[in-house]
């Protein structure tokens, strides 16, 4: 058998990554572990940048970076971003500066930091480290992640592989985008109680399991830790869990796939 032939083995794949999520008002870097899922030191957090324009931001990932010297090891970096990212340009910005719109981010942050940078939607990063590590682990068929925050983000997963970039958050139910009012921000901006929100929940999941037909759903957000109040209020044909790597979730799932994209260099044989 030539060398070409010789199949890949796991000694190729890659056991450490290092991931960055970018949000509205953090930016949050950890290297992490790639075998089992988890951080391999303590993530450091720093304020986004007001205004959060791309030379902003590029100069706080840069910073979280390099605080970690020789941990962040050599290889890709995984960056999440809160916006709808094609083959690394950024076509939407929520909570971050306009002037992200249809910026290469990928060749900012790479030219920024002089190594391979691959950056994803953050909804899609936390729904691949549910699907690889967390609630979704070893599920079959199709597996939905929601995240109810301020607005809800979605990744959508077929037998644990990602079709990137879907906005179920965005649903006209009712005339209205569903994020407006089944948001976790709509609940705390209208005061809504558990039991009303719940309803809003109700509308906005059944619509979304009669378009999809899921497998599984994992909720996702900040508001999954207060799952108890309100997941079993819903009466869903599906399954519905909350998450379970909460806010670690981007981190690793950006990490993930930075290590796995590729268009990143493949580790050599040891």
């Amino acid at each position: 058998m030539s060398s070409e032939d010789t199949p890949t083995t796991d000694k190729t794949a890659p056991t450490a990554g290092f991931g960055i999520d970018i949000g509205g008002s953090g930016i949050k870097g950890a290297p992490v572990d790639l075998t089992g899922g988890k951080f391999a030191a303590e993530r450091l957090r720093i304020p986004t940048p007001s205004p959060s324009t791309p030379g902003a931001v590029a100069d706080v990932v840069a910073e979280i970076v390099t605080s970690f010297g020789e941990a962040s090891g050599t290889g890709p970096i995984g960056v999440t971003f809160p916006a709808v990212i094609q083959h690394g340009v950024a076509r939407t910005a929520a909570n971050v500066d306009q002037a992200w719109i249809d910026t290469d981010v990928d060749t900012l942050f790479s030219a920024r930091l002089g190594r391979s940078v691959h950056v994803v939607n953050d909804a899609d990063a936390a729904g691949v480290a549910e699907a690889r590590f967390g609630a979704a682990k070893d599920t079959k068929g199709l597996v939905i992640v929601l995240t109810l925050g301020t607005g809800i983000g979605s990744a959508v997963l077929l037998d644990g592989q990602l079709m990137p970039n879907t906005e179920l958050g965005h649903l006209e139910i009712d005339g209205h985008d569903a994020e407006h009012r089944a948001a976790d921000s709509a609940r705390e901006r209208e005061d809504l109680t558990w039991e009303k929100w719940a309803h809003r929940l109700q509308t906005y999941f059944s619509t979304v399991e009669k378009l999809f037909w899921p497998d599984l759903f994992v909720v996702g957000g900040g508001v999954s830790k207060k799952s108890s109040k309100f997941l079993p209020l819903l009466d869903l044909r599906t399954p519905i869990v909350p998450a379970e790597l909460l806010n670690d979730a981007g981190i690793i799932g950006a990490a993930i796939l930075a290590a796995e994209s590729p268009d990143t260099p493949t580790p050599p044989a040891v």
